[in-house]
């Protein structure tokens, strides 16, 4: 089973993609963006669904043609079944089971989420994989939690934000500042040009690992208002140090909780994964605390960060090394907890 070739597939959000994996290794991971959502300052999902529909199937070709096999080489189809925008997840989990269904092989649902912890697991995501327990930091445009992760199949959120996630903060702080869309990668190149720290925004007083993203949302827009008011240029004059500034307390937010978490929890194995985990002041806060605290910390290569059906098909070869398998009546939902994912009846087909 070890070299069994899985097909991929990734439609949780605005990107479409798929990928081939044999084993552990990664043979094509394409993806096809959609940039029409720059105009409107966020997804919107009707746009991406559409969007999916014309993608989808030139982009498995280019996977399959790049990782030079042929359809009838696929042991099995992988595709996520959630969590995500529903439309999207739609067209990808449709397609899926059509290609399953015409390929006569087996169809493999997976958690978005526990996808982009898994990612760690394909051979060039790391220098070496994580060893369990370990914690993991996932972080995105949707979703922010800790993850004590104790086996691949065996997760529990030990904290998550109780209202938005980093990734949107970072892309909501960018709009108060003028930035395009998707914001948090401008935030990161600008914050590179200046000295961190410039201006101080408080940071929320959450119990346990939990998280909270909204209050330093409004502390920046009533900042802005009352300097704009002062001064009409004051973003254009200041823009570096304020996108450095927020990265560092966004950053300090995510960290914190982190640390506590290690800690606490007496755990040395520490990882990040999903978008925000490109972010260069994250991964540098995680090289700071390998050395301060002795940390074994794990930071994917960044195509495996971002919504990618490389992680996809990791997460189906490890399901389908298990034989637990998924028929044609599932259908894909919106809210898919990583725990759930677990408590469910488990379908082992020999």
């Amino acid at each position: 089973m070890s070299d069994s070739i899985i097909l991929g597939i990734e439609s949780s959000c605005d990107d479409t993609s798929a990928a081939v994996l044999k084993g552990n290794k990664i043979l094509s991971n394409i993806a096809a963006n959609q940039e029409i959502h720059n105009e409107y300052g966020g997804v919107v999902p009707e746009l991406a669904s559409r969007a999916h529909q014309q993608n989808i199937i030139p982009v498995v070709e280019k996977a399959v043609n790049k990782a030079n096999i042929h359809k009838k080489d696929i042991s099995a189809i992988g595709f996520t079944r959630g969590p995500g925008l529903l439309g999207s997840l739609l067209v990808g989990t449709s397609f899926a089971k059509s290609l399953a269904m015409s390929l006569d092989v087996p169809l493999i649902e997976v958690n978005h989420l526990q996808a982009h912890i898994l990612a760690h697991f394909i051979d060039d995501a790391n220098p070496q994989p994580p060893k369990f327990p370990f914690l993991c930091l996932t972080v995105s445009g949707g979703h922010t939690m800790i993850v004590l992760v104790k086996d691949y199949f065996d997760m529990e959120i030990i904290g998550k934000t109780i209202d938005d996630a980093a990734g949107e903060a970072f892309d909501k702080i960018g709009k108060i500042f003028g930035l395009d869309y998707p914001a948090g990668p401008i935030i990161d190149k600008l914050a590179k040009n200046t000295v961190e720290n410039s201006f101080k925004f408080n940071k929320p007083r959450i119990e346990n690992y939990n998280y909270s993203f909204s209050g330093i949302k409004t502390s920046v827009l009533y900042f802005i208002q009352k300097e704009v008011r002062k001064n009409p240029d004051f973003i254009k004059e200041n823009l570096n140090d304020l996108c450095a500034s927020v990265q560092h307390t966004l950053v300090e937010i995510l960290m914190d909780k982190l640390e506590k978490a290690a800690k606490e929890l007496d755990i040395k194995e520490v990882a990040i994964a999903g978008g925000v985990s490109a972010n260069s002041g994250l991964r540098k806060a995680m090289q700071d605390n390998a050395e301060k605290l002795g940390w074994n910390i794990y930071i994917p290569k960044f195509e495996y960060t971002t919504d990618n059906a490389a992680m996809i098909a990791m997460v189906a070869k490890l399901k389908f090394d298990r034989g637990e398998f998924t028929d044609l009546s599932i259908s894909a939902t919106a809210r898919y907890d990583i725990e759930e994912n677990f408590k469910k009846d488990v379908k082992i087909i020999d």
